[in-house]
């Protein structure tokens, strides 16, 4: 085992990490989905997590935000376990994610979408007669996670008026608008030009900074372009971990890439 590979395993390698997955496995039947992997996330840093279709990349995120249970290991949040907790839990906890797909209410408008997700964070049952409409809370939420995602000019817009990436940018202003410390980020440049792609990277920049963020992405010079750290999967274990240099030079990552050429 290589020394970017025994950081990938190493206990204390996440000593500082706000949230962290320690030798976790999911799986189904005889198939072992995720594998021992080991992921810690930090705020301020973009930890980006690579593989082929298939490398298990889907069903960590799953794991992390808790739409799945593991079947072994650990997830760390600020030190405590959260194992088991369901994705309601952990959303309240501060981890918010986007998904391959657009999760969002077409025919509401931008604002109403990030309203909506405030709400879902600071729920207000005792509050029954007051519009939901009205919380100064949730607007104000709203209007401060449009504004960091880039979109605060096409507030009252429709969101099926939305182009492709907007959309996209939309997904991480509702994500935002939940206050989350952790970000969990799935394929968010999916079917993106040139200029939407160049938009979302400067976007992820700019929440690196107060957020730990878990970006799963496909887009290699995307990749190497914002992450700070990468982990590489391969049939659902942990093959490298370390700055983008490190993996770019790492044997194992160019003969499961390239077959043996360098990225």
């Amino acid at each position: 085992m290589n020394a970017v590979q025994a950081r990938a395993g190493d206990p204390d390698a996440g000593h500082s990490a706000v949230f962290e997955a320690r030798a976790i496995s999911r799986r189904f039947g005889a198939l072992v989905a995720v594998d021992q992997v080991w992921v810690a996330l930090q705020v301020g840093e973009i930890h980006a997590v690579i593989g082929t279709n298939g490398a298990g990349k889907s069903t960590l995120i799953n794991l992390l935000s808790g739409e799945i249970a593991p079947s072994s290991g650990e997830l760390l949040l600020d030190g405590q376990s959260v194992k088991g907790w369901p994705q309601p839990r952990l959303a309240q906890a501060g981890i918010g994610r986007s998904y391959q797909r657009n999760n969002i209410f077409l025919p509401l408008s931008v604002r109403e979408n990030c309203r909506l997700a405030a709400q879902a964070k600071q729920q207000r049952p005792w509050a029954w007669w007051q519009s939901a409409e009205a919380c100064r809370y949730s607007n104000q939420q709203a209007d401060n996670a449009l504004e960091r995602a880039g979109l605060a000019a096409l507030a009252d817009r429709p969101a099926n008026s939305l182009a492709h990436g907007q959309k996209r940018q939309l997904e991480i202003a509702m994500c935002l608008a939940t206050a989350p410390r952790v970000l969990l980020l799935d394929e968010p440049l999916a079917g993106m030009g040139a200029e939407e792609s160049a938009r979302m990277l400067a976007l992820l920049l700019s929440l690196k900074q107060g957020h730990a963020i878990l970006l799963v992405e496909h887009d290699m010079d995307a990749v190497f372009a914002v992450a700070d750290r990468i982990t590489v999967m391969v049939n659902g274990a942990v093959i490298a971990t370390g700055t983008p240099d490190e993996v770019r030079a790492n044997r194992d990552v160019q003969n499961a890439y390239l077959g043996g050429h360098t990225l």
